[in-house]
């Protein structure tokens, strides 16, 4: 399916994105989505026939668990609501612990690199065909930026994408300015990850900004898209000419002339880069597959195709072997290892770098903060400059157990609880807005007036 060029629609651009000439497609965070009602900015932009894909983050389709089935409804129905052709996750795991090694789970609120290995591949296609088989419209996946690599690793980035593609038939989303960062962090070479991945596989296109510091670059989705991105954009087109491109931007939003500009950058790559009618075969065809002999003995045949004849939600005649339970342990324990000493304090797990698992730590607890902030704008209202400097130093002995919610009221109730603020006004107004959100069901209309009255004669 033919998507052309789209943007991601935030909340904080809705009107910016709406008055954007020559957009196709926008893309929508999933989980940012009620899923019964739809944002009156796309219900517009559905009504002038822009195609709206829903973008999951909390799955964790790389992650030891099966994909949660309460996750999986939500996204399904999310897909739905848009009437959309696909929906998108990414190669990551998000969560740790539990169950599988008895003991507390733990939330990245980021998305971290699986190993790739035979281990953790076939834990992934597993996991992946779940979801193939519980979404209404075919799935692709995204792949991701990292700040580490794991110890061991027994196979390239390509190398992985195209065993989960032949394995799965899952469709894959390829982010340009991953691959960058990938690059500058891990020293992987774009080209040739596109040379070894199926590109014939590509569902659509990332490209973001991002920003270098001390050697390592930062994915922030919050400045503009660099040329090196856009050089990475061009090495993707001389290969395949991508179903569609979409330009991400999260944070620190321009005006709709910049985005215009960043949006006629793609566009202007894109034509740059296309092979002219007498430039050869697809350099596609020259991409390598792993040897089977390098496979291992956990490799798996690709899935049969629907019954029905149909190639889009995932369905099979046959159900693949399930993955050893002892496989998903192993990955469970290396998992969490990894997720506790980042997120957690404990010792790192031999062969990773100490300098990037630092760096990772500290960029886990920043977003932390910067997410809290805004699900609960009023936490650094009340707090001031002293909010994010508080956060960091909870973050540092409270990992996440919940979503970012949860996570803003067990900061308050932390704050609280040490005696902070200082100051007795903000300490009141912290006391009633943790006390407001914390009971087990929301306060009645009558008593958020009472308490909205008081907090104000409490400012005075």
């Amino acid at each position: 399916m033919e998507l052309g060029i789209g943007i991601g629609w935030r909340p904080e651009i809705a009107a910016e994105v709406e008055a954007l000439s020559g957009i196709d497609w926008v893309e929508a965070v999933a989980e940012n989505l009620c899923a019964d009602h739809l944002p009156d900015s796309l219900v517009r932009l559905r009504e002038r026939g822009v195609t709206v894909v829903p973008h999951g983050v909390a799955l964790g389709l790389g992650g030891a668990d099966r994909p949660d089935p309460d996750r999986l409804a939500g996204l399904a129905a999310r897909a739905e609501l848009l009437g959309a052709p696909l929906v998108t996750e990414h190669i990551a795991f998000v969560r740790a612990g539990g169950p599988l090694t008895a003991s507390p789970r733990l939330e990245a609120g980021h998305l971290l690199p699986v190993p790739r290995t035979w281990d953790a591949l076939d834990v992934l296609c597993e996991n992946v065909r779940i979801a193939q088989d519980s979404l209404p419209v075919p799935l692709a996946l995204e792949n991701i930026a990292a700040l580490i690599t794991w110890p061991g690793e027994e196979l390239t980035e390509g190398q992985f994408l195209a065993e989960l593609v032949e394995r799965t038939g899952v469709r894959l989303l390829i982010d340009v300015a991953n691959l960058h960062t990938n690059h500058v962090n891990l020293g992987q070479d774009p080209a040739k990850a596109l040379d070894e991945l199926p590109v014939e596989a590509i569902a659509y296109v990332h490209v973001a900004g991002g920003v270098e510091k001390n050697g390592v670059w930062h994915d922030t989705h919050a400045h503009p898209v660099s040329e090196p991105v856009l050089e990475v954009l061009a090495e993707l087109r001389s290969r395949v000419d991508p179903p569609g491109v979409l330009l991400e931007r999260d944070d620190a939003f321009p005006p709709g002339a910049e985005l215009a500009g960043e949006l006629d950058a793609i566009r202007a790559t894109l034509r740059k880069a296309a092979p002219s009618a007498d430039a050869g075969p697809d350099r596609a065809a020259s991409r390598k597959a792993v040897p089977s002999a390098d496979r291992g003995p956990l490799s798996s045949p690709a899935p049969a195709p629907a019954s029905d004849g149909s190639a889009g939600t995932g369905a099979r005649t046959t159900a693949p072997a399930p993955v050893p339970a002892g496989t998903r342990d192993r990955t469970a324990v290396a998992q969490t290892a990894l997720l506790s000493a980042l997120v957690a304090g404990t010792p790192a797990p031999e062969g990773f770098d100490h300098r990037r698992l630092r760096v990772q730590s500290r960029a886990l607890a920043a977003k932390r903060a910067d997410v809290v902030a805004k699900v609960a704008p009023e936490l650094p209202e009340i707090l001031g400059d002293g909010y994010r400097a508080a956060f960091l130093a909870y973050a540092g002995s409270r990992p996440m157990s919940g979503g970012y919610r949860r996570d803003a009221l067990d900061f308050a109730e932390h704050v609280l609880i040490a005696g902070g603020p200082a100051d007795p006004v903000a300490r009141r107004r912290l006391t009633y807005w943790w006390q407001d959100r914390s009971g087990a069901r929301p306060p009645r209309r009558a008593t958020r007036l009472v308490r909205a009255a008081r907090a104000v004669l409490v400012g005075k």
